[in-house]
């Protein structure tokens, strides 16, 4: 019956066309799919579940509720921005993997049963990875084969916990596991590496930079906010992700503020962002979860407008370094505007998206008694105004005239960017659409006077800090570098040091043949001495002196036996 078709399916056989279309109706379909997709899945019942028993396993291959089908409609939405964006190029490699990674997506929320949940989880990493392929360079298949190494770990992590909580309970169902054994301690590491958890984060900085400028805003939508669903759902309440979250806010606004490459801010940026999602996942009270939910629902919106932008600066410059760029609201003035769009909502300012999500997990972190958490989210905030607020505008549209004469973005990229914006800004006016598809019911009014002024005085004071480290000369500057973070350990210590262990233990193998060979010869001559054709015991002896020994054998031996 089409009521039960998954939403997913669409997007598999949207992928399948794709591959065999000509140009012109692969695009025309792109656009149709998420369209019919999305009116399915709201036809859809708002408690469906369908099992089926496979092998003597019971699965849950579609469940819809309120979390799943909040995220279904938002993945639906970043799909369609994303397809649009991507309608001037002429890659079928491009389109057919972003058609199956939104379609991955999309499975992995609507799975109820943890094998359904992995098996989605691994076709998001498969799909996704092409996207970064697609830049066809060195740095690019470097990456994403890391990338696709790290997300396949995630998936086995899954997999095992998945098996272990099976023999346990006897159930695969996904629901709320919490912290409970090894099973559970591996699904929730699983997650945290699709999440960016610190220390674990890398991939994300890694390889997002080196996709397409159309790839980079699919990778910006799905694989992270799956993560962060799949935490919602099955680890909501877990306290120590209200202290993972608040670390996640904090460290990466200082690779951000001395990053070069505008896309990688935004990939630290990203991270930021998530954490404030996690925190209020950890807390698990229902404003905090309406928060986090609501936060990465406009998170995909912003984020990937701000990715539109800078997508559309590479895409007409080939140029995506702060200290390369500059003067380009000249040539390219609605990029800029969306692209300060963007950066409003991302920073929180009132009547931008941001403010009416990220304001209910500050809330929410203090009525739970987290004061320090509290300040930890306040710095982070005013730090993702100074990088990813101002920095990303500034320093690619206005901060220097760099001497770059381009023409505006192509028609389909500002039509995307124009609908990013659009929702930016009527969420920020009209968060209630929002708030009636949160999970829980919503008991919240972010137009509070002190809220707002709070935030405008948080924003005010971070502006005057960053005017004056610029004009202090303090800001640091733009440069062409390398910042070292974590990936440093297994791209340049692990595999130095796996070189320097090789060359000892080849050094020690060598010595010690070294060693058994003249040892070897040691022996060998020892045995030819005696026992060579010229040796002791190999030469004739006179029959006088053989009868001599003889004898004294036998006196020997009858001496032995009559003692």
């Amino acid at each position: 019956m089409m009521i039960e078709f998954p939403p997913f399916a669409f997007f598999y056989l949207a992928a399948l066309a794709a591959a065999v279309l000509p140009r012109v109706p692969r695009q025309a379909l792109m656009l149709a799919v998420p369209v019919a997709s999305c009116a399915a899945l709201l036809q859809l019942p708002s408690d469906l579940l369908v099992s089926m028993s496979i092998l003597d396993l019971q699965l849950e291959p579609l469940r819809v509720d309120r979390l799943s089908r909040l995220f279904g409609i938002l993945f639906h939405i970043g799909a369609f921005i994303g397809i649009v964006f991507s309608l001037h190029s002429r890659d079928r490699t491009q389109h057919v993997a972003a058609l199956a990674y939104a379609g991955s997506a999309l499975g992995a929320v609507f799975a109820g049963d943890l094998l359904t949940l992995f098996v989605f989880w691994e076709l998001l990493a498969v799909s996704s990875v092409f996207l970064i392929f697609a830049s066809r360079t060195e740095r690019s298949f470097g990456a994403g084969m890391r990338y696709l190494v790290i997300q396949v770990i995630s998936g086995v992590l899954l997999l095992a916990g998945a098996l272990i909580l099976y023999g346990q309970s006897g159930s695969l169902r996904f629901e709320h596991i919490g912290l409970t054994g090894a099973g559970s301690m591996l699904i929730f590491i699983a997650f945290g590496i699709k999440c960016a958890f610190p220390l674990l984060h890398n991939w994300l900085t890694d390889a997002y930079p080196e996709a397409t400028p159309t790839g980079t805003v699919f990778l910006s939508a799905f694989t992270t906010k799956v993560a962060v669903y799949a935490l919602a759902r099955g680890f909501a309440g877990t306290e120590v992700l209200v202290y993972i979250g608040a670390v996640m806010t904090c460290f990466p606004i200082f690779y951000a503020v001395i990053e070069n490459d505008l896309r990688r801010v935004l990939a630290y940026s990203m991270i930021n962002q998530i954490g404030f999602m996690v925190v209020g996942i950890g807390l698990g009270t229902a404003l905090a979860i309406n928060g986090a939910i609501a936060h990465a629902f406009n998170d995909v919106i912003f984020k990937g407008l701000l990715m539109m932008s800078m997508g559309a600066v590479l895409h007409m410059t080939g140029r995506i370094n702060g200290s390369d760029l500059g003067g380009l609201y000249k040539s390219m003035p609605v990029t800029t505007t969306f692209c300060i769009v963007g950066a409003a909502s991302i920073s929180a300012f009132p009547l931008f998206s941001g403010f009416v999500s990220k304001s209910m997990v500050m809330v929410a972190v203090l009525e739970e008694g987290h004061p320090v958490v509290w300040l930890a989210l306040l710095f982070a905030s005013a730090g993702v105004f100074h990088h990813a607020g101002i920095k990303i505008p500034f320093f690619a549209f206005f901060a220097h005239d760099s001497g770059i004469r381009t023409q505006e973005a192509p028609t389909n990229m500002l039509i995307a960017m124009g609908i990013a914006a659009a929702l930016c800004i009527g969420i920020g006016v009209w968060p209630w659409v929002l708030y009636d598809l949160l999970p829980f019911a919503v008991d919240y009014t972010p137009f509070d006077g002190s809220h707002i002024l709070a935030q405008i005085q948080l924003l005010v004071f971070s502006a005057a800090a960053f005017a004056w480290l610029k004009v202090a000369g303090i800001y640091p500057p733009e440069l062409h570098s390398t910042n070292i973070d974590v990936e440093w350990l297994y791209r340049r210590l692990a595999p130095r040091w796996v070189q320097q262990t090789t060359a000892a233990s080849r050094r020690a193998v060598d010595a010690t043949s070294r060693a058994g060979e003249g040892l070897g010869r040691n022996l060998m001559r020892l045995v030819l001495h005696h026992y060579g054709p010229d040796g002791t015991l190999a030469r004739a002896w006179p029959t006088g002196s053989m009868v001599l020994w003889v004898a004294v054998l036998l006196g020997a031996s009858l001496v032995l036996y009559y003692l």
